[in-house]
């Protein structure tokens, strides 16, 4: 397997990841300058589509500049589409809010519990399935974690407990510390897992105190990324991925299916030999949450089915995702 150099796996980020969590790109108009599209003011709405833009200035560099169709930009950009009413499109698409089970806790699916580690993220992507969630009124550490543990505890079904937002990576590595030290007297949990896009968007995250408490964790841990597109793996995310998994860490990654951004077996097929490089696992290729506002990112379940066929024609079956949709109260993804 190709992997990142051993010496990657040494070399800390070079940046704090907070001061470059506030330098973030904000405005739009900015953001289309800084790609070179300063005079396509065209394509975007007059306002943001009630979800704010923020992206990072160095998956900023990763797009192709000028080019107004780069799938990475397409990923943050706001639209014009966001703003259609589109019938079967909502603003609980998996159905988050039926499936609580105490502050900031989801219980969904036997043996896992989810919790709402925070409402933030380093990158506001357009399809997010969460962007009309109620974060104000369900981050689980607004209670200090109390009521949600608390659940946890009192059902020794639960196997795993999987830390998910936003991003549960955009908390502070000591309030990661705290949580998980409330997991010391619950020894019906074994496993860690966390779902993240910041390896990718902000890779300078996975700093020393991260690996640090990554490291000493007494737990299975499972680390599951989202990248869409191979453009967005570049060597700092290389390093982000060596050090999750020197750490101890199994390492996958989760994509969305996405029109016009990687909806032909070229790209999806790069993606998986990208991230197989970086020493990740093709795990999960979601069709399309149906919130509202990201109608014009669906692709149908006849061309989804058509691209799964091409590749597993070619490439190696441990690096063909699944193609699954999430239906609100389903036992599990529904495989397609």
């Amino acid at each position: 397997m190709i992997t990142a150099s051993p010496s990657a796996r040494l070399t800390p980020p070079a940046a704090d990841w907070r001061e470059l969590w506030r330098d973030a790109i904000t405005d739009t108009v900015e953001l289309l300058h800084a790609v070179g599209l300063g005079d396509r003011l065209d394509l975007v709405p007059a306002d943001d589509a009630g979800f704010a833009l923020r992206v990072p200035r160095g998956f900023v560099a990763r797009m192709r500049h000028g080019d107004p169709a780069d799938p990475l930009l397409l990923q943050v950009l706001p639209q014009r589409a966001e703003h259609d009413r589109v019938e079967g499109f909502t603003t609980d698409a998996v159905g988050d809010m039926a499936s609580r089970a105490g502050h900031g806790l989801l219980h969904k699916y036997d043996g896992r519990a989810l919790l709402i580690a925070s409402g933030s993220c380093a990158v506001n992507c357009r399809y997010c399935f969460r962007r009309h969630f109620p974060y104000g009124e369900e981050i689980a550490a607004a209670g200090q974690w109390h009521e949600a543990l608390a659940r946890v505890r009192e059902d020794h079904s639960i196997r795993e407990l999987i830390l998910s937002g936003g991003d549960p990576l955009a908390l502070a590595t000591h309030k990661l510390d705290e949580l998980t030290r409330g997991l010391a007297g619950l020894p019906h949990v074994i496993r860690l897992r966390i779902h993240t896009r910041l390896p990718i968007v902000l890779p300078e995250r996975i700093d020393d105190a991260f690996v640090a408490w990554l490291t000493a964790l007494p737990l299975q841990k499972v680390v599951v990324l989202h990248a869409n597109h191979a453009n967005e793996i570049d060597a700092n995310v290389d390093v982000a991925c060596a050090r999750l998994r020197d750490a101890g860490a199994s390492v996958l990654n989760q994509s969305v299916l996405l029109r016009g951004i990687n909806d032909n077996a070229d790209a999806l097929a790069g993606l998986s030999e990208r991230l197989f490089a970086a020493g990740v696992l093709p795990y999960y290729l979601h069709q399309l949450d149906r919130v509202q506002g990201a109608a014009h990112f669906e692709v149908d379940d006849r061309r989804a089915l058509a691209l799964m066929e091409a590749l597993r024609a070619r490439l190696p079956g441990y690096l063909v995702p699944r193609l699954v949709r999430e239906v609100g109260g389903d036992a599990s993804k529904r495989p397609l």
